[in-house]
């Protein structure tokens, strides 16, 4: 069997690349997953494709940090592929096919470097938010009441109204009243 492997990071991503590729290179199931790819043991679409292998069957991906971002996950993969009889081959990386001597080597660099890569990554959307923040880039949800309402609602609490009505004047709900109340 021919088996294929398609992940992205998150569902705002597409797998169409990945399938297509995957489906002309004559994959006859592909495991796909939309999950990070920095933990390997939260991956069940991948713990299944590893479980199905058999002696003889080959596993397709399109390049290493589809499969793994670390190297010792990548590694680990790799065992478990070789234990079960089977092959793996990046259809992007044509180094990589583990029918050679050297595949575990180059599957640990490739691994090194998807990894690297992904430091930098996260380095790079740190450093990002931090001058956006140094801007003045408000993140996370808008708030649901301004600050005159919430002047104003702490005044109608101190009337001695109900949280309940002052809750469905505005539209929220009684905890977001209570939060004002307790700030």
């Amino acid at each position: 069997m021919i088996y294929g492997y398609a992940r992205v990071s998150t569902e705002g991503q597409d797998l169409a690349y990945q399938l297509q590729k995957l489906e002309a290179a004559g994959c006859c199931q592909v495991f796909q997953e939309k999950r990070s790819g920095m933990n390997t043991a939260d991956r069940p679409q991948l713990a299944k494709l590893l479980k199905a292998l058999g002696p003889g069957d080959q596993v397709l991906a399109t390049v290493t940090d589809r499969i793994a971002r670390d190297p010792l996950d990548m590694l680990n993969i790799l065992s478990t592929v070789k234990e079960k009889g089977a092959g793996l081959r990046l259809l992007d990386e044509p180094f990589i096919d583990t029918t050679s001597e050297m595949s575990d080597l180059i599957m640990f660099v490739v691994g090194w470097a998807a990894k690297w890569q992904r430091k930098r990554i996260l380095e790079n959307t740190a450093n990002g938010r931090a001058m956006a923040k140094a801007r003045g880039v408000k993140f996370g949800r808008k708030p649901k009441l301004t600050p005159h309402q919430r002047q104003e609602i702490l005044r109608r609490i101190e009337n001695g109204e109900l949280i309940r009505e002052i809750a469905r004047s505005y539209n929220v709900s009684h905890s977001t009243i209570s939060r004002i109340s307790n700030a």
